[in-house]
């Protein structure tokens, strides 16, 4: 199972682990289990309507359109539930884009097409060895379409990333801390929390003081009450730019 770095659109990296062969064999399963029992269904149906219409024709025909949904469905759930259906929302997967962007349709619908060669024509054989001898567990859907399969499980915790929770009715107090950039807020967060958490009450010192010379600013705030508040108030303003 590998480890692949994302970076999304706010210059967030987050960290995922591809989802591994057997999650992606077992999901599958379960959307086959579906597509069977929907096929049951519509065999039923057909059997009931075949009663009424004399002509095979006809039967036929409400049978072929009975089967389109089921032969787009893993297209249309992938759209719909964002890189998941019934399979992958059990087994805690998704499709995302490699470059960290937002999928579009024209992606699922590539990985779509691919199903054929990859799952169908060969008996999953081409797709099963190419998410096994590809560095990123991607089939020939994936690799085409730019996007992997990724474990959910795991939870990214707004602390890991430059991101605070702020209420509706915050309001700032240092109107200057645009002046920061993204890797100046990371590496500010980052060295707080590992000044928090090892009681180093000097490098919170130093990292305030650091702070305020860059911002021009002085407060009488305590320490990690001016660093928390400088923090969020970074995250007001780019939040609504």
């Amino acid at each position: 199972m590998a480890n692949i770095a994302i970076n999304t659109t706010q210059n967030v990296n987050l960290d995922y682990k591809t989802a591994g062969i057997g999650e992606r064999m077992l999901a599958f399963l379960i959307d086959f289990a579906i597509f069977w029992l929907y096929l049951f269904i519509v065999n039923y149906i057909t059997s009931l309507i075949g009663t009424a219409f004399s002509d095979n024709w006809t039967v036929f025909g409400i049978q072929s359109l009975l089967f389109l949904p089921v032969s787009f469905y893993s297209l249309y759930m992938n759209i719909i539930f964002n890189g998941r259906t019934v399979g992958k929302m059990l087994l805690k997967i998704r499709v995302v884009r490699v470059d960290g962007l937002p999928v579009h349709w024209s992606n699922y619908l590539v990985r779509w097409m691919l199903r054929l060669v990859d799952i169908w024509i060969f008996l999953s054989s081409v797709g099963v060895l190419s998410i096994i001898f590809s560095n990123k567990h991607q089939r020939l859907g994936d690799a085409a379409a730019g996007t992997i399969v990724i474990r959910t499980k795991q939870k990214v915790k707004i602390s890991h990333t430059i991101l605070e929770d702020l209420n509706e009715d915050y309001e700032p107090k240092f109107l200057n801390v645009t002046q920061l950039t993204d890797k100046d807020v990371r590496l500010i967060k980052e060295t707080y929390r590992i000044a928090v958490r090892s009681n180093d009450y000097q490098t919170l010192t130093a990292l305030r003081n650091k702070v305020e010379d860059v911002l021009q600013v002085k407060s009488e705030l305590y320490d990690r009450q001016f660093l928390d508040i400088v923090l969020k108030d970074y995250n007001y303003f780019t939040q609504k730019l």
